[in-house]
C-alpha cells in the first residue's frame, strides 16, 4: 500500500471582513458577548457574485502551485461543501472548468464540518487502490449565503473561505496513518437548513418564515461536539497505534472556543499544542480545518515530520478525525 499524503496546499478567504463591530450595528450583541462565548472576533464573507466554486477554484490553483503541478496532472477532484452553487449540479465540476483540470472526474462530499477530514479520507483510499494517483480535495463554503442576519444566536458564527489539498504518494514515513469517521444521526433540526430539499420545498411560505436559513440547537451541538471530538481522535490514534501525547499538533475544527478547549481537555492535549484561528475566521464548516492548516504554514509553525491530529464535527451529525505525518 502506497503511504499517502498531501503534494501541495492552499488557502483563501474572500476579502469582505465582518467584525464583531459590524454586528453590533445589526443585533442586539457586543464584542465581548461573542468573544467570550465563542473566541470570534472577525469573520470573511464572500462579496456579491462570488460562489463557493470560486472560492475553491482559487485555493485549488495555489495548492496546485504548492505541488508544482499542472491541473491536467489531476485525475479526481473531490470537493468538500454543504453550500454548492447550485442544489443539483455539484460544485466540483464548477472547479473543474474554472482551474482547468480537464482529466479529472468530480464528486462533492456533504458531511458538513467533517467534510474536509471525509475527503482526505476517501482520497487516500483511492490512491491505495491503485485507481487514482494525483486527487485535488477541497474543502469550500459560503455560509454566509444561507444565514438569517437577524439571529445573534446562529448568524455571527459563520464565515467563508476555501482550502485545498493535492494528495499523492510520499516517501516512506509520512503521509496519513489513520482517520476514523463516524455519524450519529438526527432529524429533529439541531443543525439544519429546513426548507428547499424534496422533504421542505421551497415555498414563499416556507421564504417567508425563513425556513431557507440555518437553524441550530447550540446547546445540543455543544453537548454532542465535547464527546465526539475526543472519541474520534482517541479511535483514529488507536487505529493508528498512535500515542496522542507524541502530537504536534492538533487541528480542530474552528466552531467554538469552549468546545475546542473542553475536547483539548478530554484528551489531555495541552492548549500551546492546539492551532487556533477561529477569532479571524469563525466557523467556515468544511474549510474550517485547512485553513487552520493553511495559516500554520504561512506562520511556519507546521513543518515537515510534524505528527498532527484533524478531528471535526458538523450536521447530520457527523464527525471524525485523521492523523498525518506532514510530508512537505
Amino acid at each position: 500500500m502506497e503511504n499517502v499524503g498531501i503534494l501541495g496546499f492552499g488557502k483563501y478567504v474572500p476579502e469582505r471582513v465582518m467584525t464583531n463591530a459590524d454586528w453590533e450595528k445589526l443585533v442586539d450583541t457586543s464584542d465581548e458577548w461573542i468573544t467570550t462565548r465563542t473566541g470570534i472576533k472577525e469573520r470573511r464573507y464572500a462579496v456579491d457574485g462570488q460562489g463557493t466554486s470560486d472560492l475553491a477554484a482559487e485555493a485549488a490553483k495555489k495548492a496546485l502551485a504548492d505541488a508544482g503541478l499542472n491541473p491536467e496532472d489531476i485525475e479526481l477532484i473531490i470537493l468538500a461543501t454543504c453550500t454548492p452553487d447550485y442544489r443539483v449540479q455539484n460544485c466540483s465540476s464548477l472547479v473543474q472548468k474554472k482551474i482547468g483540470a480537464v482529466n479529472a472526474a468530480c464528486f462533492d462530499i456533504q458531511a458538513a464540518c467533517s467534510g474536509f477530514i471525509y475527503s482526505l479520507t476517501v482520497g487516500r483510499s483511492l490512491i491505495q487502490t491503485g485507481m487514482y494517483k494525483k486527487i485535488l480535495v477541497i474543502g469550500a463554503e459560503s455560509v454566509s449565503r444561507l444565514l438569517d442576519m437577524t439571529d445573534r444566536n446562529t448568524a455571527i458564527l459563520f464565515g467563508d473561505g476555501a482550502c485545498a489539498a493535492v494528495m499523492g504518494e510520499v516517501e516512506e514515513g509520512y503521509g496519513i496513518i489513520s482517520s476514523y469517521m463516524g455519524t450519529e444521526g438526527v432529524d429533529d433540526g439541531t443543525l439544519r437548513i429546513k426548507a428547499g430539499g424534496t422533504m421542505y420545498p421551497a415555498t414563499v411560505e416556507r421564504v417567508l418564515n425563513k425556513e431557507i436559513y440555518l437553524e441550530m440547537n447550540g446547546t445540543d451541538v455543544f453537548k454532542f461536539a465535547v464527546k465526539a471530538l475526543p472519541f474520534a481522535t482517541k479511535e483514529a490514534a488507536k487505529k493508528g497505534n498512535v500515542d496522542l501525547s507524541t502530537i504536534d499538533i492538533l487541528f480542530p475544527h474552528q466552531a467554538n472556543l469552549r468546545i475546542i478547549e473542553a475536547a483539548a481537555k478530554r484528551l489531555r492535549i495541552p492548549m500551546e499544542k492546539v492551532y487556533l484561528n477561529i477569532h479571524k475566521y469563525g466557523n467556515t464548516s468544511a474549510a474550517s480545518i485547512g485553513l487552520a492548516i493553511g495559516d500554520a504554514l504561512e506562520e511556519g509553525r507546521l513543518k515537515k515530520g510534524d505528527l498532527i491530529a484533524l478531528t471535526g464535527f458538523g450536521a447530520g451529525l457527523t464527525y471524525g478525525s485523521l492523523i498525518m505525518r506532514w510530508s512537505k
